[in-house]
This record gives structure tokens, sequence and C-alpha cells, in this order.
């Protein structure tokens, strides 16, 4: 399948933090074709793939979305709810999916600006006055809804110019299939290190899955896949990641300088297109977790750039989402016995 099918099929899942399980089949699908692949107890789906025993390299590309949770019942169908990741401003009038005992259709509606006050044209909107709207009796409507159930966005996948795409969840579902670029790149030749593929569960609430993942597989070196902000209108003016201009590498202490310095030698190699990016701190990502799971895991961080981050039509190149899985690809591929103990010592 093309990178951009499988981005679609990914996308169009419905899989908050504590429901990953809900893309195996379409993780599975894809995936088995180049390599065992499990889900543990956590959600964390696993896909193996052997080299030549020299060590263990784990790609990690988180698969839960942003989501909401119904927290109260109000009269004629109306539903409050708390959310995660998701700015209150974005969500209104947008169509949400309730995860009930069966899925249900609501909307996010706001009062029309005829009957607001100045004041309240003027002041942004707590998330606590937004409501869902079910269309149902409130009766009815708890007959198929409890108090924490899951809700998420509902948005078509779009196609853009110039090989762009937007959809709700592409933040990680990109990550996931340039893990699957690479795993298809690194099906067509031999590789020394053996390989670890893993969606993992929870990032969005806390790296937990990157954590449990890290501990299980022993890696040797881990490369969390992620997106980050683009750097044009409406981007973070202060990065120069660019849409379109390659995956971003990470510079900063959560970031292993040694298996750094060899991606970025890797992609002038074979003139892959790439950025940096400077993060001081945390990164915000699965190796903050990863970099110190047992005794520590030499850890980098590359991602996707990406526009309108946790809103329901985050925007990426479909380009970078392949370079992004070549470079990991060619970065495998280029280690040896030798380089890889040079890598991890300092």
């Amino acid at each position: 399948m093309n990178t951009k099918m499988f981005l679609k099929k990914l996308c169009l899942k419905d899989a908050p933090s504590g429901l990953e399980n809900k893309l195996y089949d379409t993780v599975n699908e894809e995936f088995s074709k180049f390599a065992d692949v499990k889900m543990d107890k956590s959600n964390n789906i696993y896909i193996t793939k052997k080299g030549k025993g020299i060590g263990r390299v784990a790609l990690m590309a988180h698969a839960d979305e942003v989501f909401l949770m119904v927290s109260e019942f109000l009269e004629n169908g109306f539903l409050k709810f708390k959310g995660v990741g998701i700015d209150p401003k974005v969500l209104i009038s947008q169509e949400v999916i309730i995860h009930g005992k069966k899925d249900l259709l609501g909307i996010i509606g706001i009062k029309p600006p005829h009957l607001m006050s100045e004041k309240e044209k003027e002041e942004a909107i707590p998330v606590s006055d937004l409501l869902i709207d079910t269309g149902m009796s409130t009766e009815k409507l708890k007959g198929i809804v409890n108090i924490g159930d899951y809700v998420t966005i509902k948005r078509d996948f779009y196609e853009l110019l110039n090989d762009n795409v937007a959809c709700k969840a592409i933040d990680n579902r990109a990550s996931i299939v340039a893990m699957y670029v690479c795993a298809r790149e690194l099906s067509k030749i031999e590789h020394g290190a053996d390989v670890s593929f893993i969606c993992t569960c929870q990032e969005e609430v806390g790296h937990r899955g990157a954590e449990m993942a890290a501990y299980k597989v022993k890696p040797d070196i881990c490369i969390a896949i992620d997106v980050t902000f683009d750097g044009g209108k409406l981007g973070d003016h202060e990065r120069e990641n660019e849409v379109g201009g390659g995956p971003v590498i990470c510079v900063g202490p959560n970031i292993h300088p040694k298996v750094r310095k060899k991606v970025i030698e890797t992609a002038n190699k074979f003139n892959i297109p790439y950025k940096i990016e400077v993060e001081p701190g945390n990164t915000g990502c699965d190796a903050w977790a990863s970099q110190i799971s047992r005794s520590g895991v030499p850890s980098l961080l590359i991602s996707v750039p990406e526009k309108y981050m946790h809103t329901s039509v985050e925007l990426v190149n479909i380009k970078d989402i392949e370079n992004t899985g070549i470079l990991t690809a060619k970065f495998i591929e280029e280690l040896n016995k030798v380089e890889m103990e040079e890598l991890l010592c300092f």
C-alpha cells in the first residue's frame, strides 16, 4: 500500500489514549508483510524485524490521539466533557463521535453571535461552557452513553496540493507510516541490527507506552519519531522547520550526540533533506522516556514537520513522511558491529 493510503486508513481510525488497540488490525495488515506483529496488555504494538544480531534499534511512534471524555449529562441530550490536548477554540462547530455502547454522532455548538453580549463576543470560551449536542432525549442517551466514555473528532482526510494532506490524528499516525516506510526499505536489504518498530500507547498523557516498551525490548539505540511544529506562518517562528522541507533532527540533552551526528552524516551521504531544531529541555515525546529506561538508552528524535497540531486539520507533507522513513532505514543499514560499539561510548 502506498504511504498516503496507509496514512488515510490510520487517521480515520479512532484510537485515543487507552484505546490504541483500535489500530491493531490496520497496523498488522501492513506491517505483517515484513515482520511479526504483536500487542501487549497495555496496547503497545511491537513489530520485530530480525537482522544479524549486532544489536537492537527501537523505533517508536505513538499511536494515540488527543481526545475528550464525557463528564456529565445535562437536559435535552446535551453532554459536558473534559479534554486532553485540545484547545477549546478549535472545538466549536466540530462533529464528534461518542464511543458509547455504540458510536453516536454529536456536534459541539455555540450560541449564535446575534444572541451574544459584546463581552461574550470578545472573550475566549472556556471548555466548561462547551456542550455536545446529540439531538436525543437525556433518558435515551443514558441507555447508550456512560460517564467516562471517550469522544473523538470526526473528520475526513483531505488531499491538498503539492503532496500535502490534512486530517485529525496525523499526530502521530504520520510517524507510524514513517516506520512503515523504514520497514519496507529494510525488507529489501540485509542489515546488522535487529529492529523493533513500536506503536506506543498513551504518549499524549505521559509517554507511558515508551517507558514500558524501552524496558521490555532493551534497545541499544532508540529513535522516537513524532511530529513537530512548522516554522512558517501560524507556526513557531523560532524554528527553521518547514512542511515539505524534510525530516527534523533534534539537538539537546535528551539526544545522544554521537547518534545524532551519525544520522546527520547519513542524511548528507544520501542527499536526504533535513532541518535541525534545538530543544534544551524536555522534548515532550517518547525519547524523553526512553532515555532513562533501565540504565539509560542512547536516544534520538526525528520529527515530521506539521501545521495546526492538535486540531482536526493537522497538515503534513507525504514526502516528509517518506524521507523520515528512508533516513531511519539508511541509518540502520549503515550500522555495523564496530560502529555500534563506538556510537554507544564516549
